[in-house]
């Protein structure tokens, strides 16, 4: 049948119209989610919103809203449903093989996807099987720069003849505005997660900064000087000085396994356990065997401690220790001989019921102990040379006539200077006392 001008003029104008209220409703919808999203909207409220608007405009029974793990290798990337309406989850709604199969056709092709009729469909019809409660579905990808985020998916649209290529659209569009939106959002929340993370470091910085001595003790007759660098914020060495009596000092320093966040928690016990036990303190060994058995109570294996312990009569210039697998400390003679402590023990943590023991010896005047930790001796250059044993006595003996925090500096601009251009791959600390 042959229509007349006039007839072919509002069958125009009826498309224009409807076209006209399909670019209406495209910008509507668009207009809703922008201005419905404030800055201070969670990633998963603004998700919320944007599948309530799909519900609505699709005029659909559901609809939802999968993302991609960023963290995960992208061979391994899964999909995780973030919200979905009404309250059904994936399982329920679609079979596991032909729910594996739709995301995964997604992922490989990353276009839009529209089924009307899943059991006729000849890619997904053989994984139907009994009565499927999803009719119909529309998915397309949320894209940021090329590279997809998620899905946003359409399921049973309430007009019999199902999805048709003006919903694709419409869920296209909403899917570019959205994707950029929930970026945004993950991103800002992986900011403030960062900023969490950036102030426990520095309140778990601060805290082990307060368990180090603030300041060298003052004993009469010696000098006594301690200092330690951590290879990140917070770190596994520790020294301490603690007052016996008004006599006798007793000072440590260990070096924990690890680094970071487990070696400064393995620290704080290792030092509160030092501590109690230095407070009871009745002959070393036994200290030292408590805070042993201490210590395989509350630690993992493949975690120990290093430790040299020490206490010194002033009085009497006699100094008795324990060397708990520790380095051993170089003891300089007044004759400018090294000889090294090395009685005390296994490593703590290692075996409980441990028997160590201890040694007495005498501190004549001129006398200089150096206690240290291996990040010094094995700090590495850019050639991969350590800075090594023979480098450090040499440095100690050729600067006798220095204080001890003199040597202290010293030795730590020395392992700076020889570790230039390299990060610093371990904890440094060093304990000096000398008899004046």
């Amino acid at each position: 049948m042959t229509l007349s001008p006039d007839q072919k003029k509002l069958e125009r104008l009826e498309k224009e119209n409807v076209r006209l209220k399909r670019a209406i409703e495209e910008l509507s919808v668009l207009n809703e989610i922008s201005t419905a999203i404030n800055s201070t909207m969670t990633k998963d409220a603004i998700v919320d919103l944007v599948v309530q608007k799909c519900m609505r405009h699709l005029k659909v029974e559901q609809a939802a809203v999968q993302l991609l793990d960023p963290k995960e290798e992208e061979e391994a990337q899964q999909l995780k449903t973030m919200v979905r309406h009404v309250d059904i989850s994936d399982s329920q709604i679609l079979p596991f093989r032909l729910n594996t199969e739709l995301t995964g056709w997604m992922l490989i092709h990353q276009e839009p996807l529209l089924v009307n009729d899943f059991a006729a469909d000849e890619r997904f019809g053989k994984y139907v099987d009994g009565d499927l409660s999803i009719k119909s579905l529309l998915s397309v990808p949320l894209v940021i720069k090329g590279h997809m985020i998620g899905l946003l998916t359409a399921f049973n649209k309430h007009a019999n003849n199902g999805f048709d290529r003006e919903d694709q659209r419409l869920l296209s569009i909403i899917a570019t505005q959205s994707a950029h939106v929930i970026e945004n959002a993950r991103l800002l929340e992986e900011e403030k997660a960062l900023m969490r993370i950036r102030e426990e470091v520095r309140m778990a910085h601060d805290i082990q900064s307060n368990l180090l001595p603030a300041e060298a003790p003052q004993v009469p007759g010696y000098d006594i000087a301690g200092f330690s660098i951590p290879a990140r914020e917070v770190g596994g060495d520790l020294f301490d000085f603690i007052p016996l009596n008004e006599k006798e000092l007793a000072f440590s320093l260990g070096d924990v396994t690890g680094k970071g966040f487990p070696a400064a928690m393995l620290m704080a016990n290792t030092h509160a356990a030092i501590r109690s036990q230095t407070l009871a303190l009745d002959k070393i060994d036994l200290s030292i065997g408590r805070a042993n058995n201490l210590m395989c109570q509350s630690t993992g294996s493949g975690k120990f401690v290093t430790l040299f312990f020490g206490v010194l009569n002033p009085e009497t210039h006699t100094l008795n220790f324990c060397n708990a697998g520790h380095d051993d400390p170089i003891l300089v003679s007044p004759e400018g001989e090294i000889s090294r402590l090395k009685t005390g023990g296994i490593v703590l943590g290692f075996m409980p019921n441990y028997q160590f023991s201890e040694e007495e010896i005498t501190v004549p005047k001129g006398t200089r102990l150096v206690i240290s930790s291996d990040g010094i001796t094995e700090a590495m250059n850019d050639k991969e040379e350590e800075f090594g044993e023979e480098r450090l006595q040499e440095l100690i003996l050729e600067n006798r006539n220095k204080s001890s925090q003199e040597l202290i500096d010293l030795v730590f601009a020395a392992v700076k200077l020889h570790s230039t251009g390299v990060p610093q791959s371990d904890d440094m600390t060093m304990v000096v006392v000398t008899r004046e």
